[in-house]
């Protein structure tokens, strides 16, 4: 196995480069196909990441497991002539968050299965998160016990691990679980310097006690918090000066650089600013599944402008049908009166309407608006009227697909490059 590209991220940020890359986190094929459109253009390397929730030896919620993503997206890479040694996976939040439920030593046994999964697929980049109480256990544990549990995953890791390269790792996780935050943003607590630290030192040891050196070398990363979220209706902006003590932890950690979670909907300003400040893993996902939203809404808006008539908004009205019919992806996190609810289910950042494209109704929805636009001309004043950030000379149904998730993606490379 060869050296890991993630390991030169701390080298150039240590050097005083811009080192960044931008981590996709999302199973939708549309998303995928323009994050390697996006890195084939630009002759580099393409990140994409499945949480635990997502893809594991159960199927997740997609019906994946680790090597059957991995078949889904190298799928897509070969139609795409996407070189396959340029494309990174990853697994996010790596532990026995799916289980909670169960009791920890069975939880941690099925975690332990899953992450077995993953690094036996090719996953090369894998986040241990052990931070979460299983079934008798406080909801958050200490970081001993945390340490602990994310050694002995690293240690299954290890001994499954096939693919191209040495898996790198990244530790800690101070963002909400998977799934997005629940609580009230005014609770957001920026990560302290000497939480970084105790971090560190306890991971460190715990690998060591369990005979990890040499997979601890290869821990890239540490999620913080550096003072980015978004609620149903409101982001919270990245404010660089309040996250310098949290960068300047990094010039006592120089084998590593920071991975932000919940980075989307901010502005290209403050994702340049989180790159500058050591915070070189971006993780996007919810925002490019939202855009992707916005421009399916706009073209059955744009479908009934072209037969002479007002919006009627049939996928929509299909995509209600299908949340109301299986809620359990969005009925624990939406509160509020019968109009909240449903404006949340549709329009709210945290978009996990994202979980529904996959349903059947839906992706016939979705074929029938293909097909009511399949040859038709989209008048430029039509398009201006409803996708206005989206009038581009390729106005085809999959150019603007297509066009929504690169004109987020481009805000990331902008970033990165400075």
């Amino acid at each position: 196995m060869t050296a890991h590209p993630l390991l030169d991220l701390p080298r150039r940020f240590q050097a005083g480069a811009r080192a960044g890359i931008t981590s996709v986190c999302s199973a939708h094929p549309v998303v995928i196909a323009a994050a390697l459109r996006h890195g084939l253009q630009r002759d580099q390397p393409v990140l994409i990441e499945a949480t635990c929730n997502q893809v594991n030896q159960d199927g997740g919620y997609t019906g994946m497991t680790p090597a059957g993503f991995r078949r889904f997206v190298e799928g897509i890479a070969t139609d795409l002539g996407f070189p396959l040694e340029r494309l990174i996976l990853g697994g996010d939040h790596l532990g026995p968050n799916p289980w909670r439920h169960l009791a920890p030593e069975q939880a941690m046994a099925k975690a332990a299965v899953m992450i077995a999964a993953f690094a036996a697929a090719g996953f090369s980049k894998l986040h241990l998160d052990c931070s979460m109480g299983c079934a008798g256990e406080p909801v958050a544990l200490p970081d001993t016990l945390t340490a602990a549990r994310a050694a002995q995953l690293a240690a299954v890791a290890e001994h499954h691990r096939q693919g191209r390269y040495d898996p790198v790792y990244v530790i800690g996780t101070e963002v909400p679980v998977p799934g997005g935050a629940v609580e009230a943003l005014e609770h957001l607590q920026i990560t302290r310097p000497e939480a970084v630290a105790a971090t560190y030192g306890v991971h460190r040891d715990a690998f060591a006690a369990a005979g990890q050196t040499q997979a601890f070398a290869r821990v890239v990363a540490l999620v913080v918090q550096p003072g980015v979220e978004f609620g149903h209706d409101a982001v919270i902006a990245f404010a660089p000066e309040a996250a310098q003590a949290l960068s300047g932890a990094l010039r006592a950690l120089p084998g590593l650089v920071f991975e932000a979670h919940s980075t989307d909907y901010q502005s290209a300003e403050a994702l340049c600013q989180l790159v500058s400040g050591g915070f070189s893993i971006l993780k996007v996902g919810p925002w490019l599944t939202f855009a992707l939203r916005e421009t399916l809404y706009g073209l059955d808006a744009i479908a009934d402008a072209l037969d002479g008539g007002p919006p009627r908004h049939r996928l929509m009205a299909g995509m209600e049908a299908a949340m109301l019919a299986s809620p359990e992806h969005w009925a624990k996190y939406y509160h509020g009166s019968a109009p909240q609810l449903w404006q949340q289910r549709h329009f709210s950042y945290s978009d996990r309407i994202r979980y529904y494209w996959p349903d059947r109704s839906v992706v016939a929805g979705v074929a029938a608006l293909r097909a009511r636009l399949a040859g038709r001309r989209i008048p430029a004043p039509v398009l201006e009227q409803y996708l206005p950030r989206l009038c581009r000379e390729d106005a085809s149904f999959d150019g603007l697909l297509d066009g929504a998730v690169q004109s987020v993606l481009a805000l990331y490379q902008r970033a990165i490059e400075g």
